[in-house]
């Protein structure tokens, strides 16, 4: 084990320290100690723990001892300097005395005994006025949880004033048809559902009894908290049931945030389905609840018009108390707002100055337009950042952006009509603004090779290809070096205009409301022809047949709403000209050619997360080779390398429970090295048919083989169809190929689990299962194969990113230019060994998933024995792993290892 903290105190007084559900192991208790004094110290940890190894709990246990620990201390040092001030005596804070020494220089003593008084005044002011108001805040919750009486209160006025509804909607509906047919037809679904929800004033709004305070103190003070956070919604709703689980389930006040999309329960809204239009639709629903406008102008505008009923502020502050007082994860979120009648997504985010541990996704808290908006603050706060393997990754991709010709033509289309639509109403700055972005869209069509005022479907681009450029140069290529984009950005931003404009091509630009155009507003129709001539065109490209009615409905609804693409990308251009590049992807037609802009050092937008929080840990089952978060990310953050620490443990299950092999050749001594140059030959696939022959007929249960990428497995599946070699495989287990299409993995999981549960239990000739995975595809990431799933883990080659690729060209030569030598070697090299090895790591760690559970690991090429290569291994692996130059003793090894496996059983 490898340890960059400190040794920690004596098991007995861990034990103390850190609350556990049950005892735990020997690595959970040297990582927990490793954590605490990485918090405790401020530091920016690197932390690594195998799945399987109860990482998740030893987080949870880890730093939520250190904020209790924290928070007692925080309330001891508070009570000495209140008793100090009840007192009236010359206690100062250590802070005060510097403050005092610093700026006493020249000053008599007088002057600087009263600026020492008056801060120790001011700061006990200050802790009193946070002491009453965590006071207030902690008996409310209190009340909250042990009185069932105030707790379902709100649930019976929610159903008075529900029932107050119904009986206004039938006064106004008896009313309508005593004023005609005409009445009606004005009205539709939305304007009623407007006129509903509008009755409530905020005047008529009052707290539920009994649990009336000054919410606005409550909302302001933001509490020391834990900021967790991962990649999939999935991930953070199993680590709160961790969570609920733990000794610290039932008094940590914890908050769920996620996407409207996860937490959105207006139905409505929710048909959308693509998160860009439930967003649009949302924030226009809220303008809407705010605006105060005549009934005569919502006749108008009717379709637009619509509120959300569950934005109430009464009863999100009810779901926000909720929410405090008992641990909850997305879905019991989503249930509980759809029960109170309040917004989830919103109700969540006022419960998080208050929470001490806020649960979230990636993209809210590394994208600083984001975090912003949900109001979190990580000013001395605690971040940490779990299956980060992928982190550099995830940066890159938040902060890069593309656009596609289609997309900026229809942009540019959309807003020329509402420009020509609202010119007489727009003041003078708006007008120029719009007119800068319409110039920007047109410059970009023209770089693509297009005429921004024609068919993007049907303009030929004449030089295909990829092209590179500085920011620079594409802004002064493309003439709009001229233009301020940090202005036309903040503009975007504070005038909304993308939602504007969404909502104006969903009333003029769509089949429904064609019907309705009159003489006014008939030069639209050139838009919904515009838009109709852009579909067409996109399926001609496409080759697709045509849609059916609803799924056309549904992809004009996606890309109704450009704009706010375009927006991302004109952000992307504000980055320093240095740290990206643009790509210029120029493909048969305008429609399909794109522009891209490549983040290249994703530490410029990881640089404010380590620098405003106390401390920050980046946690995953597998973080080798860790030089690249250390170099790339921190260092280049502007962490000192002081306070980086590392901290990576080996796995609970023993010695003898795990086999890796690095296998040199095959059954006919063919030397095993999968290059570019020499994997398609019919000699190296036959090899590999061989090795897996031998294989299936000693390897009990699942054997999961992974191949570099999808081309190369299927041309090495055909080519064992043709050879004779897959009706071979095909007697001893029952062969599965990993689908493209991420929707379809679910159901091959499925059948291969079904089949090896039925080999199992029947016996026979056939053995169980093999499945043909991909490296970085579905099954190589998040997917266990525990137990009988996986009791063999094949790797076929190294899986070598294409260095042909021009984006990781540029981030090579990005590398080589910014980036130090690392032990002779070439930081572009580095780069791509590291890319392979991470890979390589992730998918040979889906096999081993608890203690008592075992594989045998085998990876099929001599390279994998070279010390640069071997050295980035996980360190539990890398010691166990056996290198066996020929065939026949690597099949013995196995052969023991798994029949002394299943005698042990």
């Amino acid at each position: 084990m490898e340890s960059g903290a400190a040794a920690g105190p004596a098991p007995d007084l861990t034990l103390t320290r850190f609350p556990f559900p049950y005892t735990p192991y020997r690595i959970q208790e040297q990582f927990m100690e490793a954590l605490y004094g990485a918090l405790q110290a401020g530091r920016v940890g690197i932390f690594e723990s195998p799945t399987g190894t109860g990482k998740s709990l030893s987080l949870i246990c880890g730093a939520l001892s250190w904020l209790r620990d924290w928070e007692e201390k925080r309330r001891q040092e508070e009570a000495r300097l209140l008793a100090l001030g009840a007192g009236g005596q010359d206690g100062l804070t250590p802070r005060q005395a510097r403050l005092g020494g610093a700026d006493t220089a020249g000053q008599p003593d007088w002057v600087t005994a009263f600026v020492q008084k008056k801060e120790e005044r001011d700061m006990v002011d200050r802790l009193k006025e946070e002491q009453i108001r965590r006071k207030k805040r902690e008996d409310r919750l209190e009340k909250i949880r042990h009185n069932v009486h105030l707790k379902y209160a709100a649930k019976r006025k929610r159903c008075e004033e529900d029932e107050a509804k119904r009986l206004l909607q039938l006064s106004k509906e008896a009313l309508s048809q005593g004023a005609g047919e005409d009445a009606l037809d004005q009205l539709d679904h939305n304007e009623e559902e407007l006129i509903l929800a509008e009755y409530e004033s905020e005047d008529e709004k009052k707290v539920v009894s009994g649990l009336e305070d000054d919410d606005d103190d409550l909302e302001e003070e933001h509490v020391t908290k834990i900021y967790y956070c991962s990649r999939t919604h999935s991930q953070l709703s199993q680590f709160v049931r961790e969570v609920q689980k733990s000794p610290f389930g039932k008094d940590t006040r914890l908050v769920a945030l996620g996407s409207r999309q996860n937490l959105c329960v207006n139905e409505e809204v929710r048909r959308l389905s693509a998160l860009q239009l439930i967003n649009d639709r949302c924030m226009e629903m809220q303008r809407n609840k705010r605006e105060k406008k005549s009934s005569e102008e919502n006749k108008k505008r009717r379709v637009s018009r619509a509120v959300c009923p569950f934005y109430s502020y009464e009863q999100m502050q009810f779901l926000r108390d909720e929410v405090l007082v008992e641990v909850q994860d997305i879905e019991q979120l989503v249930s509980l707002g759809r029960e109170t009648k309040a917004c989830p997504y919103y109700g969540s985010r006022f419960a998080i100055p208050a929470a001490q541990l806020v649960v979230l996704p990636y993209q809210m808290l590394l994208h600083e337009p984001t975090r912003n908006a949900a109001g979190i603050k990580l000013k001395d706060q605690v971040v940490i950042i779990d299956e980060a393997h992928n982190l550099i990754d995830t940066i890159t991709c938040i902060h890069s952006a593309e656009v596609s010709g289609s997309q900026l033509c229809c942009a540019h289309s959309q807003l020329s009509q509402y420009m020509e639509r609202y010119r007489k109403r727009l003041k003078a700055k708006n007008l120029m603004y719009i007119k800068q972005i319409l110039y920007l869209l047109e410059q970009f069509v023209a770089m693509l090779g297009g005429n921004v005022n024609q068919n993007p479907g049907c303009q030929a681009v004449s030089q295909t290809g990829t092209v590179l450029k500085s920011i620079n140069d594409f802004l002064f290529q493309s003439q709009t070096d001229n233009i301020n984009l940090f202005k036309v950005q903040r503009y975007c931003e504070k005038s909304l205009i993308s939602r504007k404009l969404f909502g104006f091509v969903e009333r003029y630009g769509g089949p429904a409301s064609a019907v309705k155009i009159n003489k006014e507003n008939q030069k639209l129709a050139g838009l919904q022809n515009f838009l109709l001539t852009l579909q067409q065109g996109s399926d001609k490209e496409a080759g697709t047949p045509t849609s059916p009615p609803v799924e056309a409905e549904h992809d004009q609804l996606r890309t109704a709403s450009p704009l706010m693409q375009i927006e991302g990308f004109l952000s992307a251009l504000t980055n320093a000209n240095q740290d990206g590049r643009v790509i210029l992807n120029r493909q048969g037609t305008v429609g399909q050619s794109s522009l891209k802009f490549l983040l290249l050092n994703p530490a410029v937008h990881f640089a404010k997360v380590v620098e405003e929080c106390r401390a920050v840990i980046i946690a995953g089952g597998t973080m080798q080779p860790v030089a690249d978060f250390r170099e790339q990310l921190l260092c280049c953050a502007g962490v000192d390398p002081a306070r980086i620490v590392e901290f990576s443990c080996g796995h609970v299950i023993p010695p003898e429970n795990i086999l890796p092999i690095i296998l040199c050749s095959g059954p006919s001594n063919q030397q095993l090295e999968f290059t570019y140059q020499t994997r398609d030959l019919p000699q190296m696939m036959d090899e590999t048919g061989r090795i897996l022959c031998n294989l299936c007929n000693v390897i009990p249960g699942g054997v999961v083989c992974f191949f570099p990428s999808y081309e190369y497995e299927k041309q090495v599946y055909g080519h064992w169809e043709n050879s004779g070699l897959l009706s071979r495989l095909a007697a001893k287990k029952k062969i599965f190929q990993e689908p493209k299409k991420a929707n379809q993995a679910e159901q091959v999981l499925v059948e291969y689990a079904k089949c090896i549960q039925r080999c199992s239990q029947t016996g026979g000739q056939m053995t169980g299962a093999l499945l043909l995975s991909v490296v970085g595809g579905k099954m190589s990431e998040g997917i266990n194969f525990s137990d009988d799933l996986g009791r063999c883990v094949i790797m076929v080659g190294m899986p070598y990113p294409n260095i042909r690729s021009p984006e990781l060209q540029e981030k090579m030569t990005w590398l080589d230019k910014t980036m130090p030598r690392a032990a002779g070697q070439a930081p572009s090299r580095v780069l791509i060994e590291n890319l392979c090895m991470k890979a390589v790591n992730q998918s040979i760690g889906r096999a081993i998933r608890h203690q008592k559970d075992f594989a045998s690991i085998l990876l099929l090429d001599h390279r994998y024995t070279r010390p640069a290569i071997f050295n980035k291994l996980p360190q539990w692996i890398r010691e166990r792993t056996q290198v066996k130059s020929a065939f026949g003793s690597a099949f013995a090894e196995l052969r023991k290892f798994h029949r002394g496996r299943l005698d042990a059983l």
